[in-house]
Formats: structure tokens, C-alpha cells, sequence
């Protein structure tokens, strides 16, 4: 089984380096409202990343390896949207055709902004792993060039980037809460925080309605869920991967659930206190913190992922 390393996501970060955007950190002092265990909170502002969210980093740093004939057989992949937007932005930037497959649960705002980015749009299935087997068949019958969202090695060493900022802005940081969905984000972010900052404690966040991966941690083995109950569809497959659960096994310290209602409050209250328009999963981050799921150290410091750009956590 292939992995990733520091070095990979160094690679990474050279390759894509004046590709997307280096998001900034925000200090959130100055609002309403204490969080348990009193941390000081900081804020990695990935929905300010081109496309709305990290998915860009992963989906430039795979362009960057495909030689022009992969390129020029079109890309594809299935996404729940935010890994298809940056898809759709790598190859607009490069002037690739895209074809991006959607489950039903995906909101018509991110179909529209794929469209918008050239991208050819299909909708399979109910759930991201319905459009995914999709998209598989459909590239191995018309010989495109498939992207994983969340389990290939060089979209996980592009992900892994965030960190690289976040102890360079935030060297301080003690505490590092990363959404889950496939495992893709907190894989990357997870390993190269580690290999940085061995000390640093790692928090996964998953929806109570999609515990794909807290359940496979617990199982020891990739384990999939037989339904999902969440409106939050990027954190939403059913199952993960084996590259992805070995990297969160050996740097994720712990993964904790959390509410839809709790990621809308968490999401009301960035709109409220910051003016950030995210989705519910962009939201987990900071529920998982506000809720109680996981409560610091005493003062601790802490940084959250703020992951993506959207409106659903407003409804």
C-alpha cells in the first residue's frame, strides 16, 4: 500500500506553489461567548481557498504529476462538490476537460459553480460512493484519468499542506481539529503536523449520522456504514480507504462525533461573529469545540480547519 510522507508534502507544496492560494489564520478574539476548557482558538480560513475550499490544494498537487497524454484524456472523479470544484478549477486552469459525477444530496449551488468552471455535470446515486462507482466505469470505458478525492497519495500530500502554514503562521499551535470526510484533509494534515510537531494533539471531527472512519478506528480495519444520516454531504461517504485509515491509526489522537444542529449553531456563530458564509462540515471544526465534544487543556491552544465556503449551515 502506498503512503505519504513530510517529503511528499514538501514536494507538494513546491509543485502548487502560486497555484492556490496560502489562506490565512485569524485569531478569534474579541467574540461572544467562551469555549469549554477556555483555549485560545485560531482559525485556518480554507474557504477562503480558491474554489471555496482545501480540495484545491489536493486536486493541483495529482495535476501536477499527470503527464499532458493523462491530461489530455480528461479528467473525471465523483464528489460530494467541493472536491469536484477543485477538480474543475485545476482543469480550467489548465485548460483540461473535467467531467465531475454527484450523488443526489448534493446541493444544486455546487453543480452550478462547477458548471461555471467548465466542468460536465452528472448525477448518480444517493450517496457520493454511488457516483463514485460512476465514475470509475465511466473512466475505464472511455480511458479518462480518475482523481480520488480522499485516497490518492499526491491529493493527500497536497492536502497536507495546510499544515505546512498553519506551524509556520500558528508554531504554538497545541491542538489541531481537522473535519472528516473520505479521510483525505485529516490524513495529509495529520501526518505532516506530526512529523513537524511531534507533541501537537490531532482531533478528527465526524458527523454522529457518518462515523465512517471514527467506526473503522474502532474496528481496526476500513469498515463501511450501511446508511448515512446527515445533511452534511462532504462528510458524508460511507466508506474510506486503507491508505487513508492507516495514516489517520498512527496520527490522529482521537475522532469525535458531532451533531448536524451543533455544525449549524457552529456556522451561524462564524457567520455571526466573522461574516464566514460555510457549510455545515466546514463548521465541525468549531462545533466539536463549542459542543463539548472535545474539551482542551486548560488554556490550550487551538487551531480549527475551517474547511469550506458554502450556505447550507444557515438553513
Amino acid at each position: 500500500m502506498s503512503t505519504v510522507t513530510i517529503d511528499n508534502v514538501h514536494a507538494a507544496a513546491e509543485r502548487i506553489n502560486g497555484l492556490v492560494r496560502r489562506t490565512p489564520l485569524l485569531a478569534a478574539s474579541l467574540c461572544h461567548g467562551p469555549l469549554p476548557g477556555d483555549p485560545t482558538l485560531n482559525l485556518k480560513l480554507e474557504c477562503l481557498q480558491v474554489s471555496g475550499s482545501f480540495k484545491a490544494r489536493g486536486a493541483m498537487s495529482k495535476l501536477t504529476t499527470l503527464d499532458q497524454a493523462a491530461k489530455a484524456r480528461g479528467l473525471i472523479t465523483a464528489s460530494g462538490g467541493n472536491h469536484g470544484l477543485g477538480v474543475a478549477y485545476a482543469g480550467y486552469s489548465a485548460g483540461v476537460p473535467v467531467t465531475i459525477y454527484l450523488p443526489g444530496n448534493t446541493p444544486p449551488a455546487k453543480a452550478d459553480q462547477l458548471r461555471r468552471w467548465g466542468a460536465e455535470v452528472h448525477i448518480h446515486g444517493d450517496v457520493w460512493d454511488d457516483a463514485n462507482r460512476e465514475a470509475l466505469a465511466v473512466a475505464s470505458r472511455d480511458g479518462r484519468t480518475y482523481i480520488h478525492p480522499f485516497a490518492d497519495p499526491s491529493v493527500i500530500a497536497g492536502q497536507g499542506t495546510v499544515s505546512l502554514e498553519v506551524l509556520a503562521d500558528a508554531p504554538e499551535t497545541d491542538v489541531l481539529l481537522v473535519s472528516i470526510g473520505g479521510g483525505g484533509l485529516i490524513a495529509g494534515t495529520a501526518m505532516a503536523a506530526k512529523a513537524l510537531k511531534p507533541e501537537i494533539t490531532v482531533i478528527g471531527v465526524e458527523p454522529v449520522g457518518a462515523p465512517t472512519l471514527r467506526n473503522s478506528v474502532a474496528a481496526g480495519e476500513v469498515v463501511e456504514l450501511e446508511s448515512i444520516d446527515t445533511l452534511a454531504n462532504t462528510l458524508a461517504p460511507r466508506k474510506s480507504e486503507a491508505i487513508n485509515l492507516a495514516l489517520i491509526q498512527d496520527n490522529v489522537d482521537d475522532i469525535v462525533l458531532v451533531t448536524d444542529d451543533q455544525m449549524r449553531d457552529a456556522a451561524r456563530w462564524l457567520w455571526r461573529e466573522f461574516g464566514l458564509g460555510v457549510e455545515l462540515s466546514a463548521a465541525a471544526a468549531v462545533a466539536a469545540l463549542q459542543a463539548g465534544a472535545y474539551v482542551p487543556a486548560k488554556g490550550a491552544i487551538c487551531t480549527a480547519l475551517v474547511c469550506g465556503a458554502g450556505s447550507d449551515g444557515m438553513s
